[in-house]
């Protein structure tokens, strides 16, 4: 009997996906069209902002925000060691600096306390603003970081990749969406095959500001626009008013993206399924991720730490079990470390990536074989 292939995440596209891109192909309009109009404004009603800008994939989407958000050379920005590569990179685009606070022990996200004494160990004015990480899906408590954050005059990209669907309660018993805009200046989110909604690659970036979006609109196309010009030569006329980028999506990414949104609630509901039947298997036994009170957690990775971890990899990717790990903490990587992070003190990051191992986590995942994972991953450290 073959063993079967299960990895750590896959997407899910059906007959109307594909139907409703097979729409878009024959349509007038493969780019910069009205489909593209149709997902940002869904997409904002989705997460309750008042404002959404779809780009070519997150990366782009952090790069765009923390530009709209005036970052200069040599300016500093806090932000997670367990998180892409990206959340950091894009300070480094515009030629900020990176400053990591380390991550709660037990939820794996940004620490408030970190942040916190990071933040007060330097003058007022020395940081720019903080990047959180709503981390494998679980939303990071916004509200707390605002108040942080308005204490230093810092801005706040929410970089909500992992968790289209989770919330946060707040202070006043409200749920606060991810990427909603009401605690973050600038909400992030990913459409990459692996994360909740699939467009093959693709972004969005969410505010409430009406500034904020018409800078970020411009940057996503080159700076260019036909809004408040300081002349105007006829119809064709254009301005490039600064330096953007190409970051758009087309028309074929939105529609893929319309009809894989509108399953989200769905799937979310099944990745919690999926994580609670972890959860049981392993209480008392293994550590996973914990659950705030009044937090929802979207579930785009159900992580573990364990002894032993590389021995544990390499087996279940024996047993056809492709478990991922995520992620080796940033400043550990060559280009931070050559920049001057291999001395950072970042001592429950480091513990978690020594230890972390994602399991297989998305909606499709059967019963059948989340049993297998749960069966080959208690086995081997029963054996």
């Amino acid at each position: 009997m073959n063993k079967p292939i299960i990895p750590y995440g896959r997407q899910h596209i059906d007959q109307i996906d594909i139907d409703t891109v097979i729409n878009t192909l024959t349509a007038d309009f493969l780019t910069q069209g009205p489909k593209v109009n149709e997902f940002e404004e869904k997409f904002a009603k989705y997460v309750g902002s008042k404002y959404a800008v779809a780009v070519s994939n997150a990366t782009a989407g952090l790069h765009i925000a923390v530009m709209a958000l005036g970052l200069k050379p040599d300016e500093r920005v806090i932000t997670t060691p367990i998180t892409f590569a990206a959340s950091a990179n894009c300070v480094r685009y515009c030629g900020g600096e990176v400053w990591f606070a380390d991550i709660d022990p037990n939820t794996y996200t940004l620490s408030l306390e970190s942040t916190k004494k990071l933040i007060e160990s330097k003058p007022k004015g020395f940081f720019k603003g903080i990047i959180p990480v709503d981390f494998a899906g679980l939303p990071v408590n916004l509200e707390q970081f605002r108040t942080l954050a308005n204490e230093h005059d810092l801005w706040i990209i929410e970089d909500a990749c992992h968790a289209p669907g989770g919330y946060f309660t707040d202070s006043k018993g409200q749920k606060q969406h991810c990427g909603n805009g009401v605690y973050a200046d600038i909400g992030i989110f990913s459409f990459h095959p692996v994360k909740h909604i699939a467009c093959g690659e693709g972004g969005m970036v969410t505010t409430n500001d009406e500034a904020l979006y018409n800078k970020l609109s411009k940057l996503r196309t080159h700076g260019i626009t036909k809004d408040n010009m300081s002349e105007n030569h006829g119809g064709w006329y254009y301005e490039m008013q600064e330096l953007g980028y190409n970051y758009r999506l087309t028309d074929i990414q939105s529609a893929l993206g319309i009809t894989q949104l509108e399953k989200n609630d769905v799937g979310v509901i099944r990745r919690n399924e999926i994580a609670e039947n972890y959860k049981e298997a392993f209480n008392g036994k293994i550590k996973f991720q914990s659950l705030p009170k009044g937090v929802y957690n979207a579930h785009h990775l159900f992580v573990i730490e364990v002894e032993n971890r590389k021995a544990l990899y390499d087996y279940l990717r024996e047993e056809g079990i492709f478990a991922q790990i995520h992620y080796i903490p940033v400043h550990t990587l060559p280009y931070y470390k050559s920049i001057g992070y291999k001395e950072a003190n970042l001592s429950n990051s480091e513990n978690y990536y020594s230890k972390c191992i994602s399991l297989p986590m998305y909606p499709t995942l059967s019963d059948e074989e989340q049993t297998y994972v749960i069966e080959k991953v208690l086995g081997f450290y029963n054996e």
